[in-house]
C-alpha cells in the first residue's frame, strides 16, 4: 500500500429548487388546460365558441412551457415544454373527473347529448395534451432513461400502475430540468475565467473492453463540460483489449505524437480502470515519463481483483477459448487490430497486479494522484455492475461493482469519493457511462474540480 495522503470528497449536486416562475406557470396552463377541456358544456351552443376554444387549445398545446425556463438548451425547453403539458393533463384529468361526476348526478343542469358531447370533447382534448407531452418528453429527456420508457409504455394500459409512471417521468424529466439549468447558470458564470484551462493538455485513457469514440463517448458528458471550462483534451485511442504492456507502449506513442503535434512540452493522463496500469506502464517502461506533468488514475485496480483470479480458475478452457475468439472477432471488426481478450483479463488478476506493482514504481518528477469509489448495496448502480457487485464483495469486499477499495490507492495522494444516500459510486458512474444524474454525486464538477486543481499546481 502506497503511503499516499488520503481524503474523501462529496461532490454533491446544486440545491435543485424550481423556481418560482416555473411554478406559477405550471399551475397557470394547469387551469387554462383545465377550463378549455371542460368548456363543452358551458359553450356548446355557439359553433364558434367551440371552434375559438379548441383554437386556443391547440396553440397553447404547442407553445406551453417553452420560456418558463432559463435556458439556452432547445431540447431542455422542449422538454420542459412536455412536462409542463404533462403536469397540465393530470390537472386537468382530476377537473374532468369532478366535472363529469357532478354532470352525471345532475348537479349542473345538461342533457342526454351534452353530456357525450361533453365527455367526447374533453376525451380527445385531454388525449392530445398527454401524447403532445409524452412524445416532448421522451423524445428530449436524457435521465429518462430505457428502462423508465419502456415501463412507461408497458404500464400504460394498466390503472393506477400508469399514474404511478406518470408521477415518476414527470419528476424525472422536471429533476432533470431544473438541475441542468442551473448547471448552466453557474458554467455561465466562470465562463471567463476558464478553470479548466491547465498548463499541458489532458489525454484520457479509456479502460479496458472499450474504444474512444465520437459519436459514444467514453467519459459521457465529462469532456464537453471541461472543454466548456477551457480545457484541451485528447484520448488515448489504444486499443480495447490487450496486455497492459501493449497498452502502455501504445499510449507512449500517442504522449509523443501529441507532443510532436503540438509542442506542448507535457500531458496530463486521466485514466479510468485498466487505463491506469496502462499509463504507468508507458511511464515506467516506455520512456515517457519526461512528457508527463501528472498522472490521475480514476478506480484502477493497483492491486488486481481477486474475483478475477477466482473466475478464471473456474471457467473451463473451452469456454474461455470460445469467449476470446467471439470477443477477438467483433473487435477487430470495430477496429482492433490484434485484440487478445485472454492476455487484458489475466492482467487484471491480484496474482499479476501484484507483481506489476514490484517492477513498476512511481515515476520520478511526475504528480500522481488516484480516486476510488464504492457503491452503497448490490441493487444501486446500473446493470450489470449491480449483479457483478455481489460477486466481488465475497471476495474483495466494498467495491464499485468490479475494483474493491482495497485496489484503487495509489501515488502521492489518494481521493475517496463517499457514497451518498443509499446509491453509491459504481465503476461506470464514476466516468458518466450511463448519462446519470446521481443525486449526491456530480459527475462533471468532480472533473472540473480535478482539472481546476492541477491548473493551481501549475500542471
Amino acid at each position: 500500500m502506497p503511503n499516499s495522503s488520503a481524503i474523501k470528497v462529496s461532490m454533491p449536486m446544486p440545491n435543485v429548487h424550481a423556481s418560482g416562475r416555473l411554478i406559477i406557470t405550471n399551475i397557470l396552463y394547469s387551469v387554462i388546460f383545465s377550463i378549455l377541456a371542460n368548456c363543452f358544456i358551458f359553450i356548446n351552443d355557439s359553433v364558434l365558441l367551440i371552434i375559438l376554444a379548441v383554437v386556443i387549445f391547440l396553440v397553447l398545446d404547442l407553445t406551453a412551457g417553452f420560456k418558463s425556463v432559463n435556458t439556452k438548451s432547445r431540447l431542455l425547453r422542449l422538454c420542459n415544454h412536455g412536462t409542463t403539458l404533462l403536469i397540465s393533463f393530470c390537472a386537468s384529468i382530476v377537473v374532468s373527473s369532478i366535472m363529469h361526476i357532478l354532470l352525471y348526478m345532475d348537479v349542473i343542469g345538461h342533457t342526454g347529448n351534452e353530456l357525450i358531447g361533453s365527455v367526447i370533447f374533453c376525451v380527445i382534448l385531454n388525449v392530445i395534451l398527454f401524447w403532445t407531452g409524452i412524445i416532448c418528453v421522451y423524445m428530449t429527456s436524457i435521465q429518462l432513461g430505457i428502462k423508465t420508457r419502456v415501463l412507461g409504455i408497458i404500464c400504460g394500459p394498466i390503472p393506477v400502475a400508469n399514474l404511478v409512471m406518470l408521477s415518476i417521468i414527470i419528476r424525472t424529466a422536471l429533476y432533470e430540468i431544473v438541475l441542468e439549468s442551473e448547471k448552466e447558470k453557474i458554467d455561465d458564470n466562470r465562463l471567463s475565467k476558464q478553470i479548466c484551462a491547465t498548463k499541458y493538455p489532458v489525454l484520457m485513457v479509456h479502460g479496458v473492453f472499450f474504444r474512444d469514440r465520437k459519436l459514444m463517448n467514453y467519459w459521457g458528458r465529462i469532456p464537453k463540460e471541461l472543454e466548456k471550462n477551457g480545457a484541451k483534451l485528447y484520448y488515448g485511442n489504444q486499443q480495447s483489449a490487450a496486455t497492459v504492456a501493449k497498452s502502455g507502449e501504445e499510449i507512449a506513442c500517442r504522449i509523443k505524437k501529441i507532443i510532436e503535434e503540438t509542442g506542448c512540452e507535457k500531458v496530463n493522463i486521466i485514466a479510468h480502470s485498466k487505463g491506469g496500469l496502462d499509463s504507468r506502464y508507458a511511464l515506467a517502461h516506455c520512456g515517457v515519463s519526461q512528457y508527463v506533468a501528472s498522472l490521475t488514475t480514476i478506480n484502477t485496480p493497483h492491486r488486481g481483483c481477486m474475483f478475477a483470479d477466482w473466475l478464471l480458475g473456474k471457467i473451463s478452457n473451452g469456454v474461455k477459448d470460445t469467449v476470446s475468439n467471439a470477443y477477438n472477432k467483433c473487435a477487430k471488426v470495430l477496429g482492433d487490430d490484434t485484440p487478445s481478450f485472454m492476455d487484458a483479463v489475466n492482467n487484471l488478476t491480484s496474482e499479476f497486479c501484484t507483481e506489476f506493482d514490484k517492477t513498476t514504481p512511481l515515476p520520478e518528477g511526475v504528480y500522481t494522484q488516484s480516486v476510488g469509489s464504492v457503491m452503497a448495496k448490490p441493487g444501486s448502480g446500473k446493470f450489470p455492475l449491480n449483479m457483478s457487485y455481489m460477486f466481488v464483495k465475497l471476495f474483495d469486499g466494498k467495491n464499485d461493482g468490479l475494483v474493491s477499495e482495497n485496489s484503487f490507492e495509489w501515488g502521492e495522494k489518494f481521493i475517496t469519493l463517499e457514497p451518498c444516500g443509499i446509491r453509491g459510486i459504481s465503476h461506470g458512474d464514476v466516468i458518466d457511462l450511463n448519462r446519470e444524474n446521481i443525486r449526491g454525486f456530480d459527475v462533471k464538477e468532480f472533473y472540473v474540480k480535478l482539472l481546476s486543481d492541477l491548473k493551481e499546481r501549475g500542471f
